[in-house]
């Protein structure tokens, strides 16, 4: 896949190593591309940066990893999205996201032309980004959204990066879930002092 990434930060920077590993081509889309956050990021060479509506024109799927505050702003500064998929990585956290929203997703939806706006890569830390493996087993990731065709990249993007299974949570209307969930981890992570080297499994029986 053509992937843009908007957020060159922890997450941005570590599933852009694991996507140009695989063979994606990547594009960071950045404001400034003589000075930006993660230009060791070059060294594999199927990544390269570039202006942000540069990238975005460049890319079939958009990656936004920016911090939660600026989510709107974010998304006007994209450009033409018609036709893209956008995977939302980010999370309003105790009450830090853009203004007038409750999550993020739908201001990036009330913000740019495309519909097949999903979330995803939100639910754990940037750690289980870089490696998602626990002894024999992989995390699981979850994703959210109407866009069966931004599902599907999530999930296939989310295999890429090292995780077992990407499960489908529903539409829409699960995006604030998504971020509570992301709050859940959080919350044992750093309140409740079980440390950031701790993820999400599904088990069936």
């Amino acid at each position: 896949m053509k992937i843009a990434i908007i957020g060159t930060g922890n997450v941005g920077g570590a599933l852009a190593t694991h996507w140009a590993n695989k063979g994606h081509e990547i594009y960071l889309g950045v404001r400034e591309v003589a000075s930006f956050k993660g230009n060791a990021l070059l060294n594999n060479p199927n990544t390269q940066v570039l202006p942000t509506k540069e990238a975005v024109k460049a890319a079939e799927v958009i990656l936004l990893a920016t911090p939660a505050p600026a989510a709107a702003e974010v998304a006007q500064s994209l450009g033409d999205t018609t036709g893209k998929i956008i995977i939302d990585a980010m999370n309003v956290v105790m009450g830090r996201g853009p203004q007038g929203y409750t999550h993020t997703t739908d201001a990036i939806l009330d913000n740019t032309a495309t519909r097949d706006v999903v979330k995803c890569f939100n639910t754990t830390g940037y750690n289980n980004m870089e490696n998602p493996q626990y002894g024999e087993m992989a995390l699981d990731l979850f994703v959210a959204g109407d866009s069966a065709a931004g599902k599907a990249a999530a999930q296939q993007l989310a295999k890429d990066a090292g995780f077992a299974e990407c499960y489908d949570i529903g539409g829409n209307d699960k995006f604030a879930l998504m971020e509570q969930f992301a709050w859940f981890w959080i919350n044992l992570a750093m309140f409740q002092g079980q440390g950031r080297e701790i993820g999400f499994k599904l088990l069936k029986r």
